[in-house]
């Protein structure tokens, strides 16, 4: 065992991290939900999440007969919204094809969706104790500083020298321990900012610590404009409720309630009554909100309409009417619910006004 591999093993055992919510189990189900949360989200965040999936889809079989509407309800504002349709979709392919129990062969892993190399081996190292290697950007980070990496981590040459690297020093026993110490230590100790480089078990043999080069590893990434996009979402309300529009399946927020949305310059009365034949009053605009996506900005123009009655046509499927509290119930993206609490809010100073 290398001696990289010894001094984060012992480091885990004592300092690690133990008692998260899907640790201390060596259920395949339970640890491919956390590992898939845990992609684009910090452990803090995921913990509250988590607990709630798992108590509504406490196995695969609830998970794969569940309706995707449900499941992204429960996924709501946890953003990355391909992770929940994928988690849905791998666990239909479970019970299809696999007798609803999740393959331990690493490379049957791998060919369900959402489930990369990294991933494959974060299952296969906890759930049943393999040999295998992960390089999630917080073991991209450890690796890059300990051992001098220059470049960005993600380029496809750095991250397969990143790949060897991780390779040659994997232990063959005390695969959990040293799985969740590399995790743990670039969660907990050498993060992005303000590392506690004073308490790292590894700090006499890291490289950057010693040339003082800490703060400049890992290499950032290259820099791009990030392209900015302006709509206006039409808010239509009657009697109470709110319209929803279901979005495409795929797509950004593929598969959730938004609200129609619009770039025309023609004015809002005459779109609503072009595109849903509703007649509709338009109110005094709310606040402007921005959400930043991996690709673009957008920013939004939240329109509240007062609509006199609703036509037939607008009882289709892909639209919904609701009250504001069930809407926050749905499968909705965080700015639709920030918009939400804020019509609820209003609403709320309205009827305290009237009653005074």
């Amino acid at each position: 065992m290398s001696d990289f591999a010894s001094r984060l093993i012992t480091w885990q055992k004592i300092h690690g991290r133990h008692d998260l919510p899907w640790q201390n189990t060596a259920d395949p189900y339970a640890i491919w939900v956390s590992e898939i949360m845990l992609q684009q989200t910090q452990v803090a965040s995921a913990i509250g999440y988590y607990s709630k999936f798992m108590q509504r889809f406490p196995d695969i079989a609830a998970l794969a007969h569940a309706s995707q509407e449900q499941v992204l309800a429960y996924w709501s504002g946890l953003g990355y919204y391909s992770r929940a349709r994928n988690l849905h979709h791998a666990a239909r392919i479970i019970i299809e094809q696999h007798q609803g129990v999740f393959p331990d062969d690493f490379q049957v892993m791998q060919t369900l969706p959402g489930i990369g190399r990294s991933t494959a081996a974060a299952i296969a190292s906890f759930a049943f104790n393999q040999v295998q290697t992960i390089l999630d950007g917080n073991v991209k980070r450890v690796l890059a500083r300990h051992f001098l990496v220059e470049g960005w981590t993600s380029a496809p040459k750095v991250e397969k020298d990143l790949w060897q690297l991780a390779e040659q020093l994997l232990p063959q026993q005390d695969m959990v321990a040293y799985t969740q110490g590399l995790m743990d230590l670039g969660a907990t100790l050498c993060s992005r900012s303000k590392p506690k480089c004073s308490s790292c078990p590894l700090i006499k043999s890291c490289a950057a610590y010693q040339q003082h080069r800490v703060a400049d590893l890992p290499t950032a990434k290259p820099r791009k404009v990030i392209p900015e996009k302006h709509i206006t979402m039409l808010i239509l309300l009657h009697d109470g409720k709110v319209m929803l529009e279901k979005r495409p399946a795929s797509g950004i927020w593929g598969g959730l309630w938004s609200f129609p949305e619009t770039e025309a310059n023609l004015s809002f009365d005459s779109i609503v009554l072009n595109q849903f034949e509703i007649t509709a009053r338009t109110s005094p605009p709310l606040t402007k909100l921005s959400h930043t996506f991996t690709h673009f900005r957008l920013h939004i123009q939240p329109q509240p309409m007062q609509v006199a009655s609703v036509p037939p046509k607008i009882s289709e499927p892909k639209y919904i009417w609701l009250s504001i509290e069930d809407a926050l119930d749905a499968a909705i993206p965080t700015p639709i619910r920030k918009i939400l609490y804020t019509l609820l809010k209003n609403s709320a100073n309205h009827a305290q006004k009237k009653s005074a």
